[in-house]
C-alpha cells in the first residue's frame, strides 16, 4: 500500500520557504513549576521561534507564574481538562496573535518537562518550514528509566499503519512541528492519550506529508511502579477511544502517489542534510524500534 501524500507544486515544496514564515512554541503544562523556565528558555532559542505560549492546564503549583517569568505567554484553564485541549486553546491563542495579512505560524508542540534539551527540538523546523512535510515528529533516545514494556506504543503503531500504511518508530510521541492547515485537519483532537495517534491518522488520510525526525530530548518517564502502571492503562484505552472513532469517520479520496513505495509518505528525514539547500529527498533507515511510550506529558 502506498502512503496517501499531498504534492504541492512551487512555493515552499520547491525548496523556498517564504522569509516571514514564523513558528509558535506551545507547551501544555500540568504541575511543571520545576522544569518550565528551562524549557521555555530552551524554546525561545529555537531559530523561527518569536512566540512560546505556556498552556497551564489547571495546575495547582506556580507554574503559570514561573512560565510568566520566563517570558512566555501564559493562558489558563481553571481545572485541568487534559493535552487535546490544552493544544486546540494554543493553536487558538497563536491565531489571534498572528497578523492577519500574514502567515499563519507554524506550531511546534513540545512538552513542559522537557527542560533545557527543548533546543534540541530545533530540527523538527526545517523540513516543514521548507515545505518537505506538513508535519514533523520526534524521535527521542531511550530515556533513562523508562518503564513501559511497549504495550501501548505497539498498538498504536499497528493502528496506525492499519490506517495509512505507514509504521512510526514513536507513534506516541508529542514533539510535532506542523503546519496551521495540517494542524486544522486533525480537528477536533482525540481526547486525552489518544491525540498523537489520531493526529497522526487524519492528518496522513487527508493528504498531508508526515516525517519522523531523530532529536536528542530527555523528558521525565514514568516507571514501573503502580502509578506508572495505572497512567499506561489510561493512556491504551485513550489510543484506543482515538482508534474506534477514526473507524467510524469519512476520509476524502485523494489520488494515490504510485511513484512512492510504502511508507515513504511518512519517512525519517537526516537531520544533517535538512540545512543543505539543493539537496534531494534523505533516505536514511528508519531508526530502531524503542520498547518505552512516551509518557512525557501528565495532564491528561
Amino acid at each position: 500500500m502506498t502512503v496517501i501524500r499531498r504534492r504541492r507544486p512551487g512555493g515552499a515544496a520547491a525548496g523556498q520557504p517564504p522569509v516571514d514564515q514564523r513558528v509558535a512554541a506551545v507547551i501544555p503544562a500540568k504541575d511543571e513549576a520545576e522544569r518550565i523556565a528551562d524549557t521555555i528558555r530552551a524554546a525561545r532559542a529555537i531559530p523561527h521561534v518569536d512566540l512560546v505560549l505556556v498552556v497551564d492546564d489547571g495546575s495547582d503549583d506556580d507554574t503559570g507564574a514561573r512560565a510568566r517569568a520566563a517570558g512566555a505567554v501564559v493562558v489558563r484553564h481553571a481545572t485541568n481538562r487534559g493535552k487535546a485541549s490544552a493544544l486546540e486553546t494554543g493553536a487558538a491563542v497563536v491565531a489571534m496573535r498572528d497578523e492577519e495579512e500574514g502567515l499563519p505560524r507554524m506550531l511546534l508542540f513540545l512538552d513542559a518537562d522537557l527542560g533545557l534539551s527543548a533546543v534540541n527540538a530545533a530540527p523538527l523546523v526545517p523540513p516543514v518550514w521548507a515545505g518537505r512535510a506538513d508535519m514533523s515528529i520526534a524521535v527521542l533516545p531511550k530515556q533513562a528509566g523508562a518503564g513501559g514494556r511497549g504495550i501501548v506504543t505497539g498498538f498504536s503503531r499497528r493502528s496506525i499503519q492499519k490506517f495509512t500504511g505507514w509504521a512510526p518508530a514513536q507513534p506516541l510521541s508529542g514533539q510535532r512541528c506542523i503546519t496551521r492547515s495540517a494542524f486544522e485537519a486533525a480537528l477536533p483532537l482525540a481526547r486525552g492519550w489518544g491525540v498523537e495517534t489520531g493526529m497522526s491518522i487524519d492528518v496522513l488520510l487527508k493528504g498531508y506529508a508526515v516525517v519522523e525526525v531523530p532529536c536528542d530530548l530527555r523528558h521525565r518517564p514514568s516507571g514501573n511502579n503502580l502509578a506508572g502502571q495505572l497512567h499506561r492503562a489510561a493512556q491504551l484505552r485513550d489510543v484506543m477511544a482515538a482508534v474506534a472513532a477514526r473507524r467510524l469517520r469519512r476520509y476524502p479520496d485523494l489520488p494515490v502517489v504510485e511513484d512512492e513505495a510504502p511508507g515513504q509518505g511518512a519517512r525519517t528525514e537526516d537531520p544533517a542534510a535538512l540545512e543543505a539547500p539543493g539537496q534531494t529527498e534523505p533516505t536514511t533507515p528508519a531508526p530502531e524500534v524503542l520498547d518505552e511510550d512516551d509518557e512525557s506529558y501528565r495532564g491528561a
